[in-house]
């Protein structure tokens, strides 16, 4: 069985190992930078991203988690999708620099906008999962900006990707962990 870390500084950490476990995985929660050496993927939760980063550079985790994203697949939700892109804005901020992607922080509105969706995924994620909507939790989210030429788009919200892959790397700008399909994370075992 597949081991996946959550890093479980800040965010809903515990519904992330739920749906690992329901996805066929083993969640192990990440909080110190000797885990790294026995996961084989590891889930960045939402949050508050500047909480999130002021977190790891406390903990000592940044570098640890930059140089474990690039050699392993890393999937990032909300605030880790934020922490994963490469350009970030409204306000910028540090982040690591996995997805070659722009967010905005916040984009969709304060918490009053945050709302609960069914989105059409791309065929290729379909095919590669099960047919079917997802529904989307969106909280206080980032909108994603651009995108690079090795990103691949696999679902959209008002014509805005909010779950792509780039090589071994997930993100989605919505709260996966929150609904009952596990498809989106069966998808990020797929990679491990």
């Amino acid at each position: 069985m597949k081991k996946v870390g959550v890093l479980s500084l800040q965010g809903d950490f515990a519904a992330h190992g739920a749906a690992v476990e329901r996805a066929g995985g083993e969640p192990v929660f990440v909080r110190e930078r000797d885990q790294f050496a026995e996961i084989d993927g590891l889930i960045i939760p939402g949050g508050e991203s500047t909480t999130m980063l002021k977190l790891l550079r406390y903990e000592d985790l940044m570098e640890p988690l930059a140089e474990f994203g690039r050699r392993k697949p890393v999937f990032g939700t909300c605030a880790g999708a934020i922490l994963m892109a490469t350009h970030v804005s409204s306000p910028e901020q540090e982040s690591l620099g996995l997805v070659d992607i722009a967010v905005e922080r916040n984009a969709y509105g304060r918490q009053v906008d945050s709302r609960v969706t069914e989105i059409e995924p791309d065929p290729e994620f379909e095919k590669r999962t099960a047919p079917g909507k997802l529904e989307a939790v969106f909280i206080r989210a980032p909108i994603i900006r651009g995108i690079g030429k090795e990103t691949r788009v696999l679902a959209r919200y008002n014509g805005d990707p909010v779950l792509v892959e780039a090589g071994r790397h997930l993100v989605a700008t919505f709260h996966p962990e929150l609904t009952g399909d596990s498809r989106v994370h069966a998808l990020f075992l797929e990679k491990l």
